[in-house]
């Protein structure tokens, strides 16, 4: 397991906490609007940081921190997942992950295992032929709408989002995405940022105006009752 990078503290990545996240090196995804590039595409080049240095801090710090937020790259496709997570609890806080939601038995286990508290799920399109342009690739659509089931199902704390790319996030987009997280507790519409992205081209796409963003919220909110935009 190789940890890119370390924020100490931020209230930012999981709403009403404050956490710590780590940012693990490896994707198995090439979003083009993805902003950590250089931890996906190049991570045997990413310089680590020792576990010791976080799971230190979080030790000495657990009378403020709430939990850590295990984000990427993706965690789930790391091998030392499970016992990176299992020491990061032993320390009394709580664990958020992101996930892509292309490994779901891991995910499964994960949750059963009682290693994470909260679950962020991306779900970058519709669930269909459209999503390998979002995702930067083919993806097997059948694992992240098993993944979805597993986190509901579950009961896990947990929220999907969509980042709302012009290109490949459209109304319905929105509508057939929400169609396939109906019953879940949370959905966020994330705003597009064009700067630092993988594909150097989207930098001359204009995120949608906050009306067109309100306007997939009302859509959302067909199928989901707690719908936020972030990032406006």
């Amino acid at each position: 397991m190789k940890i890119a990078g370390f924020i100490k503290t931020t209230l930012l990545d999981w709403d009403g906490k404050v956490a710590c996240t780590v940012y693990l090196a490896g994707c198995n995804l090439r979003c083009p609007y993805c902003h950590n590039a250089p931890i996906v595409t190049d991570a045997d080049a990413v310089e680590g940081i020792d576990e010791t240095v976080v799971l230190d801090y979080v030790r000495e710090n657990s009378d403020f921190i709430d939990g850590v937020v295990v984000s990427g790259g993706e965690p789930s496709m790391d091998q030392d997942i499970h016992g990176f997570l299992k020491k990061i609890k032993a320390l009394g806080v709580m664990v958020k992950m992101d996930t892509n939601g292309l490994f779901p038995d891991t995910l499964d286990d994960l949750i059963g295992s009682k290693l994470v508290d909260m679950v962020a799920m991306d779900v970058k399109s519709s669930l269909n032929e459209r999503y390998r342009n979002a995702a930067g690739g083919d993806v097997d659509i059948e694992k992240i709408k098993r993944s979805i089931r597993v986190i509901i199902d579950s009961g896990v704390d947990h929220e999907f989002r969509t980042t709302a790319v012009p290109i490949f996030v459209k109304n319905e987009d929105i509508e057939d995405i929400c169609r396939n997280i109906r019953g879940a507790k949370r959905y966020r519409i994330h705003q597009f940022r064009n700067k630092r992205t993988m594909d150097d081209s989207l930098s001359v796409l204009d995120p949608y105006p906050v009306s067109r963003l309100e306007e997939m919220a009302n859509i959302a909110r067909m199928y989901v009752k707690d719908v936020v935009i972030r990032g406006v």
